[in-house]
């Protein structure tokens, strides 16, 4: 799909997958920013290619990408073992669980599945696992983040190159609080938005009077929590797929524990690194502490940023053949978003 879309089409991918103007009606000042860089469009024809291209699939939402640690709960990735004689079975019964959000076919030996639970209450985790576990009678490893180092998921395609366009300035003047839970107000407007903001010349407005709102409430709110770091990035939401990058590496690795602190901002600096994270080893089966992961159009440009990867992390330490791996998808098993219904207002103030 990505060969398709034409040299506007590429501007506004480039410019808006964070950034997006939390005004009254953005389209005019993302517009004008736009033409600020030699793109030629007003208001009007750039809502009609937002619309446009999340018809078409090019995006999978546009709107706020809201951050499910900070608004509440827990989400922890988790590999297991499905027999290749009832692999289909096996992932059934797992992506029968609502906590399972994201389930992917993964390249290796032995942990050839890989999934993700989200829950609203850490102590779920474990009676999932131990459910699971019953169903299949394979064991499942618990591998929670213990550092983040980046969450990025941003999939420039060639163009042009209009990404320093930041229009996250453009909104209320708001300070932003310190405050771990949500007000019910707050919970209304989380659980409108999650799935996207409506693709309209008013997309606030239109929020705004869904939950009964007052706009310049929901304007202040959802900039304030893009600054409180309980909203991402406010923007286009690529669909990946549709760009081209179809090489999905986990690339894993066996960091010493002494230069972690150092490698994880080092390897966040690549932009082609979506999420960089610390997770456990498990003795024995899984030695690897440290996860990367790479998004390539092909295996030629996949393999080549991996080898960036392994470049970055000999500077730091000595690394051999037997301290990484990449992990390939092969397969999405399930992926329908982490809902955000119950850990939202399990985090909710009661009065």
């Amino acid at each position: 799909m990505s060969e398709d879309l034409g040299t506007v089409d590429r501007a506004v991918l480039n410019a808006f997958q964070g950034g997006f103007p939390v005004v009254e009606r953005p389209f005019e000042p993302a517009a004008a920013a736009l033409a600020d860089h030699g793109v030629d469009i007003d208001a009007d024809e750039l809502l009609a290619r937002v619309q446009d291209l999340d018809d078409a699939g090019v995006l999978t939402r546009f709107g706020a990408l809201i951050n499910a640690e900070a608004i509440g709960g827990t989400a922890t990735l988790v590999a297991t073992h499905a027999p290749e004689d009832s692999y289909d079975e096996h992932a059934e019964i797992i992506n029968a669980y609502p906590e399972v959000a994201h389930n992917y076919e993964r390249e290796h030996p032995h942990l050839n599945m890989w999934f993700v639970v989200s829950v609203a209450e850490e102590s779920r985790v474990k009676e999932v696992l131990a459910e699971i576990e019953a169903e299949t009678g394979e064991e499942t490893y618990n591998l929670p983040k213990q550092q983040e180092f980046h969450v990025g998921a941003k999939f420039p395609v060639e163009g042009p190159q209009t990404q320093d366009i930041d229009c996250s300035a453009l909104g209320p003047d708001v300070t932003p609080t310190d405050s771990q839970s949500l007000t019910a107000d707050e919970l209304d407007l989380v659980l409108e938005i999650q799935d996207g903001l409506p693709v309209t010349a008013t997309p606030y407005a239109d929020v705004a009077a869904e939950i009964d709102a007052d706009v310049d409430w929901v304007l202040e709110t959802i900039q304030r929590f893009n600054m409180e770091g309980k909203v991402r990035r406010v923007g286009v939401i690529p669909n990946h797929y549709a760009l081209g990058y179809s090489e999905n590496g986990m690339t894993v690795w066996d960091v010493p524990d002494e230069v972690i602190d150092e490698v994880g901002p080092a390897i966040a600096e690549f932009d082609f690194v979506t999420h960089c994270y610390e997770r456990p080893r498990h003795d024995g089966v899984w030695p690897y502490n440290f996860f990367a992961m790479t998004h390539g159009r092909s295996e030629a440009e996949s393999q080549e940023r991996i080898q960036q990867v392994r470049d970055r992390m000999a500077e730091h330490w000595d690394v051999s053949e037997d301290d990484w791996d990449t992990l390939f998808s092969t397969r999405i098993l399930k992926k329908t978003g982490i809902r955000l219904d119950e850990r939202a207002r399990q985090n909710t103030e009661t009065a």
